[in-house]
């Protein structure tokens, strides 16, 4: 899967990994993509949330290792 942008919040907890892939998606363009690597397991949850109050899709979300990785399209 290709991305627009690709972020890593690895190392950063709550609520960075939130407040970088923000800043992330408001330099994209309505539909592209961005990836977020985070190693916080409540980013999990934190992207969920993140995403029903702003209104951009979650695309996708997995876990490998310790890395959990979000893609978000920008609304």
């Amino acid at each position: 899967m290709n991305f627009d942008k690709e972020i890593d919040t690895s190392g950063l907890n709550c609520p960075l990994p939130i407040l970088k892939a923000k800043k992330a998606l408001a330099e994209l363009h309505s539909g592209q993509t961005l990836k977020v690597v985070a190693t916080d397991p409540g980013s999990l949850r934190d992207f969920q949330a993140f995403t029903k109050q702003t209104g951009h899709e979650l695309l996708d979300q997995q876990t490998v290792g310790t890395m959990f990785i979000h893609v978000l399209r920008r609304r």
